[in-house]
């Protein structure tokens, strides 16, 4: 099938939007709590009910584990609380719960954890622990004297330095010269 890519991304789109499944509004404090199940006698929390519910058993209290049922579950989609965001329509949900958390999060929420390399703010703590894990140890330095972290921005900056220096081959004292003023 011979499509091209702005088609190819509607076709996925239209894949993997789901009519009928059922459309979640959920508040911003509810996206943003870390415990959305607390227990009512030592008010600990928890993310998942099940835990929850294994959690009572140790308080002797009535505890049941919800069973998988014969029929398929229908399927969830999650909107955006955020009226202006793209998600907040439901043709454009995110399918789940963990998703839109972590969207809610990095598009709408505090940045709290920064990293103290270069000093780049993230809101979700996944992101910020995946980030300082490369954080300066990918460095591609270009003969005009320039630092990047990027292959891509490197690799461009090197092919126009060396077409520049073709062009005009006195230049290159000149060139040194501005970079390192």
């Amino acid at each position: 099938m011979n499509i091209p890519c702005f088609g190819f991304c509607v076709f996925l789109f239209f894949i993997f939007s789901d009519p009928d499944a059922e459309v979640i509004a959920l508040s911003p404090k509810t996206l943003m709590a870390t415990n959305r199940f607390v227990c009512e006698i030592c008010n600990k929390g928890f993310q998942r009910d099940q835990n929850l519910q294994l959690h009572r058993r140790g308080h002797n209290l009535p505890w049941k584990l919800r069973q998988r049922g014969s029929k398929e579950p229908r399927k969830k989609a999650y909107v955006c609380p955020e009226p202006s965001c793209v998600h907040h329509n439901p043709a454009r949900a995110l399918g789940d719960l963990t998703g839109i958390k972590k969207h809610f999060c990095r598009k709408h929420g505090e940045k709290k954890w920064k990293c103290e390399r270069c000093s780049k703010k993230y809101a979700v703590q996944s992101d910020w622990k995946a980030h300082t894990k490369t954080c300066g140890s990918r460095e591609y330095r270009c003969d005009c004297g320039t630092l990047f972290s990027r292959y891509q921005k490197y690799f461009s900056s090197v092919i126009y330095f060396f077409f520049f220096i073709s062009i005009f081959p006195n230049a290159m004292s000149l060139t040194v010269m501005f970079i390192f003023l």
